[in-house]
């Protein structure tokens, strides 16, 4: 793949950055950091080059002056909310990260369960939180909150949640997604350490929009696709042209509530320390981007990846039917359409000629490779055979596959568990593969090829179900489907 960013330029630019700003308010900052800590493969889709855990390694280079606090909303716990790069709600995603940031030695405060409006299954989080030894705390929305700034720093306002006792001058506050608070929080801690005497101050990590790009750049406008289901819209931060003179991109919803916040914080620290949105953000993104040509490619095709999930998403009933619409409203502004997408055809040709759902796979060369669902296996799981027999060199014809190994596996699946039907899943196949690797060298040679495949588009014609879906992420495919069910019953395995 051609790389776009400089992501080591990045890390050591972001770094130095966020140091500053804690020197300029002295003993702490409380940083809000948006979007994905963890696995951040948006961005690295459309900055190739980007290390998807860039974020998190930079906070290593910060470990000795930074600890975490994990905001959750309750109506995200209480709605199932799923992070949908990994298929598991929030609250899981909010223990999957507190277990990857401990593993690499990074201390985690504390979980705010924020937006508390009595959602039973939030409390039951937060007794799960207790019993695991980490600690908790309730955040129910704000008295007072946009309007009447008395009540909101008061007793009955910020005062009414519990303080967060910290000990490192840099507290980055994060959430496994967007809308749980972290900028409530942030203020509210702010609120309670000037009551203290304690001198803190307040700023916002956010990649995207990169606010030193066109509004209208690739790069943003794949940002406003991903967040179609959120009426994000990229704008023109007036306060920072009014300010200074100089054209910046922020999104609606920083600079809609940007008047609150600075009013908030002007009355907290007793001055004015910011003038805009975009004074508030230390994101140095922009600067790395090294090729601006294949970072408006990339995400030229991550609009189109956005636009085919939407429709899927849609057809589930995970979103509204007016998200493809805004999503088509952008492609028009970069000129791209549904068919520019080169995976597509190739797999609905494949479909239409078999009579069976079809899955194709483009490698890194160019090159094209399909699938098709039989009796034996799922239509990607065919797709990633074929494709890695053509990276190792190998014949169409070949079986890789022996009949000694599938056969008790398919067994296994038809008589005792009961499975219907009884095909075998991407990664039942390749747990065959692993099988088969162990007595032949050709069947451990494609497998050494599955790792060429991280960063290749794949297209299915039927919407896959979540274990062949989850094993294509996993193994780095960017996937998209076509809003078709595979089955006509309603419920399916």
């Amino acid at each position: 793949m051609t790389c776009g960013f400089d992501n080591t330029k990045y890390i050591q630019m972001q770094t130095e950055h966020i140091k500053e700003r804690i020197n300029r308010f002295g003993s702490k900052l409380y940083l809000e950091f948006g979007g994905k800590l963890f696995d951040d493969f948006h961005a690295a889709r459309v900055l190739p080059g980007f290390d998807v855990n860039g974020k998190v390694k930079l906070l290593r280079e910060l470990s000795d002056i930074a600890e975490i606090i994990m905001c959750v909303s309750a109506g995200a716990i209480e709605k199932n909310k799923v992070r949908a790069d990994f298929g598991i709600t929030y609250d899981q995603d909010t223990l999957r990260l507190i277990d990857n940031l401990t593993r690499m030695g990074i201390s985690i405060n504390s979980v705010v369960i924020t937006q508390y409006a009595d959602q039973p299954s939030a409390m039951i989080f937060k007794k799960k939180l207790e019993n695991l030894g980490i600690r908790s705390y309730i955040h129910r929305l704000t008295k007072g909150y946009p309007t009447d700034v008395e009540t909101i720093l008061s007793p009955e306002g910020y005062g009414a949640n519990p303080y967060i006792e910290t000990t490192k001058p840099l507290v980055v506050v994060t959430a496994p997604g967007p809308s749980c608070g972290k900028l409530a929080t942030c203020l509210s801690q702010l609120y309670h350490e000037n009551v203290r005497g304690v001198k803190a101050g307040y700023a916002k990590f956010e990649t995207f929009p990169i606010w030193n790009l066109p509004l209208k750049h690739p790069v943003n406008l794949a940002y406003e696709a991903a967040t179609a289901d959120l009426n994000d819209v990229n704008m023109i931060d007036p306060y920072h042209l009014e300010a200074y003179g100089v054209t910046t991109v922020n999104y609606n919803r920083d600079i809609e509530v940007f008047p609150i916040v600075r009013t908030i914080l002007n009355r907290i620290l007793g001055e004015e320390i910011y003038h805009s949105p975009t004074d508030m953000g230390v994101n140095m993104a922009g600067f790395a981007i090294s090729d601006d040509e294949v970072c408006r490619e990339a995400s030229r095709q991550e609009v189109l990846r956005r636009y085919y999930k939407s429709f899927c998403d849609c057809r589930q009933g995970l979103a509204d039917k007016q998200v493809p619409g805004n999503i088509e409203f952008i492609m028009q502004q970069l000129g791209i359409k549904a068919d520019d997408r080169l995976v597509v055809h190739p797999a609905r040709q494949k479909a239409e000629a078999c009579g069976a759902p079809a899955t194709a796979i483009q490698l890194h060369d160019g090159r094209i490779v399909t699938g098709r669902m039989s009796e034996l296996m799922t239509a990607p799981a065919s797709a990633l055979i074929n494709a890695v027999k053509l990276l190792a060199g190998m014949a169409d014809k070949l079986h890789l596959l022996s009949p000694l190994v599938l056969e008790p596996i398919l067994h296994t699946k038809r008589d005792i568990l009961h499975s219907s039907p009884a095909r075998m899943s991407v990664s039942e196949i390749l747990i065959a593969m692993s099988i088969c690797a162990a007595t032949n060298p050709m069947v451990e040679l494609a497998m050494s090829k599955l790792t060429d495949l991280a960063g290749c588009d794949a297209h299915s014609t039927v919407m896959l179900s979540a274990g062949d879906a989850n094993a294509l992420r996993k193994l780095g495919l960017n996937l998209t489907c076509d809003p078709e069910f595979y089955s006509n019953e309603f419920y399916t395995e």
